[in-house]
């Protein structure tokens, strides 16, 4: 298979979850659920998004049901004028809402089936000027400072099976440890972060990683939605 990930596998032991263990065991159920349903239609797909219009292939997570709060938290922070770094950009949805908005956008994804639909996308509603889609792993292919950081990471710690795995799961948290630490170098001085959680992940570890950072953290929406039945508390945090 692909490697998806650059890691180690002493790397991906040194994750300990955080959540109590009932949580641990609830997300493992529901990490088997979703794995059991497999993915989702083949061949790609239209989504509406936002006055978007969005074409997902397979290979792309495609924006779900709590997606435009994610969204309209993105629309009311970006500036005109703010050059804006859309880490796992996925199907490209947030960073052409910022560029809706007037921003310059780096679009980011280890997919490289995301990066292609980014660019896709970009130039289907109007805004390929303002949006440079490329691969990189973390910030491995990112240059620069950014007004603005915006990140819906994988919420799950397991080891993804194929691409489209990759926008739900980051195996011992790996990605999201390495955005924290690498961050602040990549923020202006007054630059500032948008990122998305849930309890589907470890929230704890989430927090403990904001913390260690030590940038100011406000939760700016909140939604509490049914997955497979369990309710799940999804999040916008926004970080200076």
């Amino acid at each position: 298979m692909t490697k998806l990930v650059h890691q180690s596998t002493s790397e991906a032991e040194s994750y300990r979850p955080l959540a109590s263990q009932e949580r641990v065991e609830e997300i493992k159920e529901l990490r088997q659920t979703m794995t059991s349903l497999g993915g989702g239609e083949e061949g790609e797909q239209v989504h509406p998004f936002l006055g978007l219009t969005l074409r997902v292939p397979s290979q792309v997570m495609t924006p779900c049901p709590v997606s435009p709060m994610l969204g309209g938290a993105v629309f009311a922070e970006v500036r005109p004028g703010d050059r804006v770094l859309d880490m796992g950009t996925g199907s490209g949805s947030l960073a052409l809402i910022a560029a809706k908005k007037g921003a310059d956008v780096v679009a980011v994804d280890l997919n490289p089936h995301a990066v292609t639909a980014t660019r896709a996308n970009a130039e289907l509603n109007g805004v390929a000027d303002r949006v440079e889609s490329r691969e990189s792993d973390v910030f491995d292919s990112v240059e620069g400072r950014f007004d603005l950081i915006v990140f819906n990471p994988p919420f799950q710690w397991f080891a993804a099976t194929d691409y489209a795995d990759v926008a739900g799961t980051d195996a011992g948290y790996q990605a999201l440890t390495r955005f924290f630490r690498e961050a602040r170098a990549h923020l202006t001085e007054k630059g500032r972060m948008v990122l998305f959680f849930s309890t589907m992940g470890d929230v704890e570890y989430f927090e403990k990683l904001v913390a260690e950072e030590g940038f100011e953290h406000k939760v700016v929406f909140s939604t509490t939605q049914p997955v497979f039945d369990v309710p799940v508390e999804f999040t916008v945090h926004r970080l200076s």
